[in-house]
């Protein structure tokens, strides 16, 4: 499994987690327990609804989310902020 950051996601990621370099820090975990185990509970991974339910997301703390798309061999991470940020 691939993981590539989409454009917003990156932009996103730079304005909104990396300038708090505990968050930053929680976020590099968070992705690393993704990638070692998807159905981690911690993780809270669910299926969107509505317009977006293509895409899935989980959490880096309790309000930070990870918007994501699978396809075949990827992980587009698509999106990254508050709940009310990326909802």
């Amino acid at each position: 499994m691939q993981i590539v950051y989409r454009k917003q996601f990156a932009k996103h990621l730079k304005q909104r987690i990396k300038p708090f370099p505990s968050l930053y820090k929680k976020f590099k975990e968070r992705v690393e327990l993704f990638v070692q185990s998807p159905d981690n509970p911690m993780l809270q991974d669910h299926q969107l609804k509505g317009e977006i339910i293509r895409f899935r997301a989980f959490s880096v703390t309790g309000d930070i989310r990870i918007i994501y798309q699978k396809e075949k061999d990827y992980i587009y991470f698509v999106d990254i902020g508050t709940h009310n940020q990326v909802y």
